[in-house]
């Protein structure tokens, strides 16, 4: 955990993934992080593999640096708790649609009665402001939604999911970028404000930054698409014994590989030291490199290319990389204790800070893990703590 959000606190009001990466982020760089859960807890708790009931792998990758307290949000009670946690936050970040945090009470206007200067940051499915603004959302269906699976499309046109949770985590990555952005415009100006980042629109920013393509002239210059990024023949090349990824991008690259692969004439050609006729020619470029490579073992061509300072790497499976050398060298996996599911594997921040403090990581917690603890720093009595937790308004775990 890095101290830079030190004294920064968030009411985190996310679920499943998108939300809770984002804030996971904010409590990597040392923000407090009070999660607020309903009685059964984080929905994503319950995704296998784990040990327990409610602390599934993908939970636990997702919530470290927080703390959770578990409220029925439907009862008056409830709802007098959410308002005492929503004067104590600088931040209240959620990934609801705009009906469902209307219905809670935690609208920005509805905030600012409690804290003017609150900050909310949001992550709807679809912007509020569009026809679209209360349809549900997921990471399939925004996949769907945003072109993505079509754009990922097997031999026969048929759309396919990407076998990762793309759209829930760069709609993460937004609104944790949102985040930071509001509370520096805070901590400068003294003043709240609202940020929403929608998923789906997020989504497709990320995918037309370079998929907008001659459409981002008008009048175009042609058709959506990047063209290197849909060949065909961009895939990584079967060499004599495996698979290698390699890249020439620029003209030294392309002119050292043909060097390399005894292409001497091929290296002087205008279609490959030319860099609007590359692009113009990448299909070419790719045969010739695609026929080449059986000729060596992936291990020769790891070193050949490395040694010629040409982009190249193994293909590595997702099981590769807990194995991996560059990983193990940075010690981006490590192990650690958790108070409650043993001995566990883990990725660390992937940050590097100079100049910054560092706190011991707080595992992922238990579902009101911290219940009693916050409440009592909002000056609620034991007696009273004690006669919510009876009442089933508040579960506090040990």
């Amino acid at each position: 955990m890095f101290n830079l959000l030190e004294g920064i606190k968030v009411l985190d009001l996310t679920t499943v993934v998108l939300g809770p990466y984002a804030t996971q982020f904010l409590g990597d760089f040392g923000a407090e992080v009070v999660k607020v859960e309903n009685l059964d807890g984080d929905a994503f708790r319950a995704v296998r593999p784990g040990h327990s009931a409610d602390m599934g792998a993908g939970f636990l990758n997702c919530n470290r640096n927080k703390r959770s307290i578990a409220v029925n949000l439907k009862t008056s009670e409830g709802k007098s708790i959410l308002r005492k946690l929503v004067a104590d936050s600088d931040l209240v970040i959620h990934n609801m649609r705009g009906k469902s945090a209307k219905a809670l009470g935690v609208a920005f206007e509805d905030l600012t009665q409690i804290k003017p200067d609150i900050v909310l940051c949001h992550a709807p499915g679809f912007s509020q402001a569009g026809p679209n603004a209360d349809q549900p959302a997921y990471d399939d269906i925004i996949q769907a939604a945003s072109g993505i699976a079509a754009l990922n499309a097997d031999a026969s046109g048929q759309p396919r999911f990407l076998p990762t949770i793309l759209c829930d985590k760069v709609g993460g990555l937004h609104l944790a970028l949102a985040a930071l952005g509001a509370m520096a415009y805070k901590l400068r100006t003294g003043k709240g404000c609202e940020i929403e980042a929608p998923m789906f629109e997020s989504s497709v920013a990320f995918l037309m930054a370079e998929q907008l393509a001659g459409q981002s002239f008008i009048p175009p210059l042609g058709g959506t698409g990047y063209d290197r990024l849909l060949s065909p023949n961009r895939k990584p090349f079967a060499t004599a014994d495996g698979y290698i990824s390699l890249l020439p991008y620029n003209t030294r690259h392309w002119q050292a590989f043909f060097n390399l692969v005894g292409e001497d004439e091929l290296a002087q050609e205008p279609w490959v030291t030319d860099p609007v006729q590359r692009s113009q020619n990448i299909d070419r470029l790719y045969q010739v490199v695609a026929q080449a490579m059986p000729a060596r073992t992936s291990a020769q061509w790891q070193q050949l290319l490395t040694e010629r300072d040409i982009p190249c790497t193994p293909v590595n499976t997702v099981d590769d990389l807990l194995e991996n050398p560059h990983l193990t060298a940075t010690e981006f996996f490590y192990e650690t204790n958790h108070p409650t599911e043993g001995r566990l594997r883990a990725t660390r921040s992937p940050f590097q800070a100079k100049e910054v403090t560092q706190s011991p990581d707080l595992p992922a917690p238990k579902t009101g893990q911290n219940s009693r603890a916050i409440l009592q720093e909002l000056q609620v009595s034991d007696i009273e703590i004690d006669a919510m937790i009876s009442a089933g308004i508040v579960k506090a775990s040990v």
